[in-house]
């Protein structure tokens, strides 16, 4: 996990152009809704205006776009003009897809092009489109401001990008289902990154790192399911889920009481409530879940649902292991799972001993 120095000392860094921070942080300022490296040359944000990302990743999830003067997506100043191509074309459509033909169309080759955009900006040029759609639909979430608060504060030269997005992925622009039945979205900040929550009064819907690449997906299915829009909201659920994860990651307790509702075939369902079962500081491999649920030869079907589980942390996911004892796929990246399982192993350490699961599921859970 990539640790940030402090804000004043970010800011600091920005004022004086220090090149030894240099790929350290990158800057996003709210009243443009762009990022840039800490050595830009554009003249220095207020402080109130500024936000730090660890990477540009983070901040292209937070719905912003790269500067077109420092270029931080770059790792060499020399960028091909493909590479330039790649970018304005996403720009002049974020909310859309650009397949194959359509490269071909503009006479770029896709494969080279696509090679040309990992070696340059560090990431995959389909990553970087879906993080620029990503961005901005859930930008609406984590504001939670109105449509032409957002276009003022985020520099769009129109509403009609970000709508888009949005509907897409949503199912409704936010100005049109404040009167409908809604599942209610909102933003929580973690130190492994932001994790998007959606709720009713049934339950805590969804709970997913933003960047998890089957997302979208999620979002789409769960639309289809379900009549309901999804909208930036409030709602006691939220509200509930938000005191909890903070409490967890700051070591404080490792109990989750908010009312879930857990979606799925019979077999998924006893899967997921075998995984709250699993006390934190523990782990379990897919051969022991598969006993667990009386399908001993079901280890792969075990698997399968723990990818489908759309409540990470809370349905402990993380907390399956190989046979022999290795980390084996997680949605949120391998590396939160680690994390997941060492500060959990930390915390029930300093206890002394092994806490109970998460709360029993009948307690938690309104099936």
């Amino acid at each position: 996990m990539t640790t940030l120095p402090s804000p004043q000392v970010m800011y600091r860094a920005l004022t004086e152009r220090d090149v030894a921070f240099d790929g350290l942080f990158y800057v996003a300022v709210r009243t443009t809704g762009i990022f840039c490296r800490s050595v830009c040359s554009a003249r220095t944000p207020r402080r109130e205006n500024v936000e730090f990302f660890a990477t540009p990743h983070d901040a292209l999830y937070a719905g912003y776009r790269p500067c077109l003067r420092c270029r931080p997506l770059e790792r060499s100043r020399a960028s091909p003009r493909v590479v330039e191509q790649l970018l304005a074309a996403v720009e002049a459509d974020p909310s859309g897809r650009l397949r194959d033909a359509d490269l071909a169309r503009m006479g770029i080759d896709p494969s080279s092009a696509r090679r040309a955009f990992q070696r340059y900006c560090g990431m995959s040029f389909q990553a970087y489109h879906r993080a620029r759609r990503m961005g901005m639909a859930l930008n609406g979430i984590r504001e939670g401001k109105s449509m032409i608060d957002l276009q003022l504060d985020h520099g769009f030269e129109s509403g009609s990008g970000f709508r888009e997005a949005f509907a897409r992925i949503f199912g409704t622009p936010p100005s049109h289902a404040r009167n409908v039945d809604c599942l209610y979205a909102r933003w929580f900040e973690s130190p492994l990154g932001a994790l998007l929550a959606l709720a009713n009064d049934e339950g805590l819907q969804l709970l997913e790192f933003i960047d998890r690449r089957g997302l979208e997906r999620e979002l789409q299915l769960l639309r289809r399911r379900m009549p309901q829009h999804i909208v930036p909201g409030e709602h006691p659920h939220l509200d509930q889920i938000g005191n909890e994860i903070a409490e967890y990651f700051a070591g404080r307790s490792l109990f989750f009481k908010t009312p879930i509702k857990l979606e799925g075939s019979p077999f998924q369902r006893a899967v997921w409530e075998a995984l709250r079962e699993i006390p934190p500081g523990a782990t379990r491999s897919y051969a022991e879940i598969a006993m667990r649920v009386g399908k001993p030869s079901a280890v792969r079907a075990v698997g399968r649902a723990n990818g489908d589980n759309k409540l990470a942390i809370i349905v402990a996911c993380h907390r399956v292991i190989g046979a022999d004892g290795t980390l084996t796929g997680y949605g949120g990246g391998l590396w939160r799972k680690a994390w997941l399982l060492e500060h959990e192993r930390r915390f029930t350490l300093a206890k002394g001993q092994l806490a109970l699961s998460v709360i029993p599921p009948a307690m938690a859970a309104t099936a």
